[in-house]
Order: C-alpha cells, then structure tokens, then sequence
C-alpha cells in the first residue's frame, strides 16, 4: 500500500499537468492568471495579503511566475496525497493482493514506514514509477500552447467544473485548493522529518511513521 500511495503521489506531480476540456476556455482562464499582476493571483489572502519576503517575484517575467505557480500548485497536490499515505499506511491499511507474485511479496509486507517501504519495494517497482512519471512530465511539457505562454496544462479539471464557474468563483476555489497544498507540504515535511530522524517531532506517533 505504500508503494502504491507513493506512486499515487507521484501520479498527482504529472496530474497536474493534465490538460481538461474545454481547451480554449482553458487556456483563456490561464492566459489571465499569466498577465495578472502576481499580487492579485489566487492565493493571496488576509491576514498576510502578499507574502513573498524573500523578493523571489521581483523581476521575474510572467512566464516566469506562471511556472512558480504551476510547481507550487503540483507539489501541493503531491504533498497531500503523500500526507494520506503517511496516515493510511500507518495505520496498516493495505492494498489486499501481490506486489510480486514472482518474490511472493504482498503490499502488506512492505511495512508501515514508507522509507522501509521504498526500500523492501523491487528495483522493478520503482524503475516502473520513476519511468512512468518521467513520460507523463515529458508528455506534459510538450502540451501547446505550453502553460508559460498561456495554455492549460497546469490546469486540472477533467471533467470541465471550472467552465461554469464566474472567474471571482474561479478564483476562490483556486485560493482554497493552493491553501489546502501549502499546509500539505508543512504537514509532509513533518512527516518526512520524523520518518527520517526519530524523535524530531514528538506529536506523531511512531506507528504512523
């Protein structure tokens, strides 16, 4: 299971970049947020407003923005998926069924902390979700327009819900989704920490990683 919820992790990077329909009003919504002003970008909200102390967005042009927000979007969606695996595989819930019918290994003998579990997991296993998430990045990034110039590849609604959205709903569902991934990578960087060096953050119990 925790090989699957990596590779579901990893899945959600490429998702990201998954084009929807309708593709030209897609790409219009996008191309807005291209030459919006990175200060009234979804996203922004009170009591913070602005926040960008480092100055990382002066000087930058807007398809370099456009690409900062494409990366900050993926990795938040990536970082919640992860932050599911962490508490469902920590918890010993499992995929039933083999991971390897040839090493007679099932998903549950990979264990519960996925840095074990990546470990135990076949070169094989972990050749097929590093390959697969390498073609679908490529894939993506040969999408045109490209989503630096405007078009829809970062977008990801499949089954076209933003179409009937006015652009202020738009853009509040957007603030929203950014906000739930921003606080994803904090939760995932703990769960990574404390997987990583036992006792550096006291709150998770040692089961969960």
């Amino acid at each position: 299971m925790k090989c699957v919820a990596l590779a579901l992790a990893l899945l959600a990077s490429a998702s990201a970049f998954v084009p929807s329909s309708p593709l030209a009003t897609r790409a219009a919504r996008t191309s807005s947020v291209v030459k919006m002003a990175v200060e009234d970008m979804p996203g922004v909200l009170p009591p913070m407003g602005f926040f960008d102390p480092a100055g990382i967005s002066k000087g930058v042009s807007p398809e370099g923005l456009a690409w900062y927000r494409a990366a900050e979007l993926k990795h938040g969606r990536v970082a919640m998926l992860a932050n599911a695996g962490f508490m469902t595989v920590g918890a010993g819930i499992h995929f039933p069924g083999y991971l390897s019918i040839t090493d007679d290994m099932t998903f549950a003998s990979l264990g519960t902390k996925p840095l074990d579990a990546w470990a135990n997991m076949p070169s094989e296993g972990k050749q097929q979700i590093v390959g697969y998430i390498a073609i679908l990045e490529i894939a993506a990034e040969c999408i045109k327009p490209h989503y630096t110039k405007g078009g829809p590849g970062w977008v990801l609604d499949p089954f076209g819900f933003a179409s009937s959205l006015s652009p202020e709903e738009l853009k509040v569902k957007q603030t929203r989704e950014l906000q739930n991934g921003r606080l994803a990578m904090i939760g995932a960087m703990g769960f990574s920490a404390a997987a990583s060096i036992p006792g550096s953050v006291p709150f998770l119990a040692d089961k969960i990683i």
